[in-house]
C-alpha cells in the first residue's frame, strides 16, 4: 500500500499536473502558448537557462501583459519602433525588480536568512530608505569633492586649470633676493655669482615674476622640502639647465653653509672620471626629508655612443631618436623630471664634439633632418614622445620640458662683439601673449602629459640680467649675453616649477 501510494503522487506531480497546467494554456488561446514561448527563447538565448527565478518572473510578467493587451483586442503584430524600446524598457524593469525582489541583492547572490528577516514589509517605507540612502551617498560625494580641492586636487577652479603663468609681468619685491649671492658658495659657481665681479648695479635681484590671471605660489625651502619628501628631483640639460639646479640649490638652503646635505652622485654614477674636469652631473639629498636634488648634463638631450670606445679620438654617433642613456638609465628613480637643449645645436659644436647624427640606429641620410634646426626640432620631439610613452609605467613622475632661454646679443653675436650692457630693469612692459614664445617646444608637448614649462617670453624682457661682460672668467671682447647672474632670473623657473609640483 505505501509503494502504491509514493507511485500515486509520482502521477499526480510528474504527469497529471502538466497534462492540466497545458489544458489550461490551450483553453486560454494559442496567442498565449505561442507568446511565451517567444518570451522563454529570447530570454535563454540572450540571458542563459531559465531556471534563475527571475527568468521566471520576466516571462509570467511578459505572459500576463500579452494576456490584458488580447483581452481588450489591442495587440499589433508589431510595435512602432519607440513602443518597442518603450516595451524593452519596461520589461527589462520589471525583470530587474523581480529579481531584487526574489534574491535581494543587485549581483544575484540570494540573501541570507537574517538579511531576509530585515527587509521592511511597507514598501513606502522602502522608498524612503533608500531615498535616505541615495542622500548620504550624495552627500559623500560632495565632501569628497570638496576635499579633492582643498587639497589642491582634480577640481581646480577652471582659473587655476587655465593658469598660463607665462603671462604677466616683472614686479619689483623688496623683500628679493631668495639667497645671497655672495654667500651660496656651497652650491653656486663664481662664473655666475655676479656679486663676486666688479659688477655694481644689483636691481635685477630685485624682481618677481608676477602671472597675470593667477597667483604664484611664493617659494618656501621648508615647504619645497616637505613637498618632495622622499622623492627625487632630476634636471637633464645644458649649462642653462645646470644654472636652474645650482639656483634651488641656493632657495631650499637660503644660501647657507649646510655639511648636512649628503652628495650621493655615486649612486647616480655621477663620479668625475680620471682626466675629466668635472662629473657629468651632481646629486644632493636632504636626509631630514629624504630629497634628492640632481643634474645631469646632457646638451643635446639624445643618446651620444662613441664609435669606437678604444680610440679616444673616435666620431660618436649622436642618436637623436634616443633618450640620453642616463634618462633612460634612472627615469624609473625619479618624481619630477626637468628637461632643456637649445644654444648647443649649432655645426661648430657637432664639429667640434665629433658629434655624428644618426637616426634609426644609422647615421643619417635625411637632408631635411641634417639641417641643425631641423635636427634639434627632430631631438626635441623625439625626447618628449620618449618621456610620454613612459609616463604610464611612473603614475608618480611628472615631467616637464623647460622652454628655450634667450640669448640678448646685440650689435653682433656671441664671437663677433655682441653686448648686452643694459643694466635698466623692464618697466610697464607685459606679456599677454597665449602661446609659447618656443613654438618648437609648445607643439612638442602638445597632446602628451609632459607640461611645458613656459619661461621664454618673460625672459626676453631680461636683458639687463645676464652675465654680460663682468664674468670672472672673462675673454675680452666678449661678453656672456647667455647665462644669468645668481641670485637672479633662473630663480623664475624654480618658482614656476615649485607652483605646478
Amino acid at each position: 500500500m505505501a509503494a502504491f501510494s509514493a507511485e500515486f503522487r509520482w502521477f499526480v506531480q510528474n504527469a497529471l499536473f502538466p497534462i492540466l497546467f497545458f489544458l489550461l494554456q490551450v483553453l486560454n488561446g494559442p496567442s498565449s502558448v505561442g507568446d511565451m514561448s517567444s518570451n522563454s527563447n529570447a530570454y535563454v538565448d540572450k540571458q542563459g537557462p531559465t531556471s534563475h527565478p527571475a527568468a521566471s518572473s520576466f516571462e509570467m510578467t511578459k505572459n500576463t501583459k500579452n494576456q490584458q493587451n488580447d483581452s481588450k483586442g489591442k495587440v499589433k503584430d508589431k510595435p512602432i519602433q519607440g513602443e518597442e524600446k518603450n516595451l524593452k524598457q519596461s520589461d527589462q524593469a520589471t525583470a530587474n525588480a523581480s529579481s531584487s525582489s526574489l534574491w535581494g541583492r543587485e549581483n544575484g547572490n540570494p540573501m541570507t536568512l537574517a538579511e531576509q528577516e530585515d527587509q521592511p514589509d511597507d514598501s513606502k517605507e522602502k522608498a524612503k530608505d533608500k531615498q535616505e540612502k541615495n542622500s548620504k551617498q550624495s552627500e559623500q560625494v560632495t565632501k569628497h569633492e570638496n576635499s579633492k580641492s582643498s587639497r589642491g586636487e582634480e577640481t581646480m577652479s577652471p582659473a587655476d586649470q587655465a593658469c598660463n603663468y607665462a603671462k604677466g609681468k616683472w614686479v619689483k619685491d623688496n623683500r628679493r633676493p631668495l639667497y645671497s649671492g655672495s654667500g651660496c658658495k656651497q652650491w653656486l659657481s663664481p662664473m655666475w655669482a655676479c656679486r663676486l665681479t666688479q659688477r655694481t648695479d644689483f636691481s635685477y635681484e630685485k624682481l618677481r615674476w608676477q602671472p597675470k590671471n593667477c597667483i604664484m605660489e611664493e617659494f618656501e625651502g621648508s615647504k619645497f622640502l616637505k613637498r618632495m619628501k622622499d622623492k627625487t628631483l632630476a634636471f637633464i640639460g645644458d649649462s642653462l639647465g645646470r644654472q636652474q639646479f645650482q639656483s634651488l640649490m641656493c632657495m631650499v638652503t637660503g644660501g647657507i653653509e649646510r655639511p648636512d646635505v649628503l652628495d650621493v652622485g655615486w649612486e647616480y654614477g655621477l663620479v668625475k672620471a680620471r682626466g675629466a674636469v668635472r662629473p657629468d652631473g651632481w646629486a644632493y639629498r636632504f636626509p631630514w626629508t629624504n630629497t634628492t636634488i640632481l643634474y645631469y648634463w646632457s646638451a643635446s638631450l639624445c643618446n651620444i655612443v662613441p664609435l669606437d670606445a678604444a680610440n679616444p679620438a673616435t666620431d660618436h654617433a649622436m642618436h637623436l631618436d634616443q633618450p640620453p642613456a642616463f634618462l633612460s638609465r634612472y627615469i624609473h628613480m625619479f618624481n619630477v623630471l626637468v628637461l632643456n637643449t637649445g644654444h648647443h645645436w649649432n655645426r661648430g659644436k657637432l664639429m667640434q664634439n665629433r658629434w655624428v647624427m644618426h637616426v634609426g640606429g644609422v647615421q643619417n641620410t635625411n637632408r631635411k633632418i641634417a639641417e641643425i634646426g631641423q635636427a634639434k626640432n627632430f631631438t626635441v620631439y623625439s625626447i618628449v614622445r620618449w618621456v610620454d610613452l613612459q609616463l604610464p609605467k611612473y603614475p608618480g613622475l611628472k615631467a616637464f620640458y623647460r622652454s628655450i632661454s634667450p640669448r640678448h646679443f646685440f650689435n653682433g653675436d656671441w664671437n663677433t662683439g655682441g653686448t648686452c650692457d643694459n643694466t635698466t630693469p623692464p618697466e610697464g612692459k607685459e606679456v599677454l601673449q597665449d602661446e609659447s614664445s618656443d613654438s618648437v617646444a609648445g607643439g612638442a608637448v602638445k597632446g602628451t602629459r609632459v607640461r611645458l614649462l613656459d619661461i621664454t617670453a618673460p625672459l626676453e624682457l631680461r636683458d639687463e640680467g645676464h652675465i654680460s661682460r663682468y664674468s670672472i672668467r672673462a675673454t675680452p671682447g666678449m661678453q656672456d649675453c647667455l647665462h644669468w647672474c645668481l641670485p637672479g632670473v633662473p630663480d623664475m623657473w624654480n618658482e614656476m616649477l615649485f607652483a605646478q609640483i
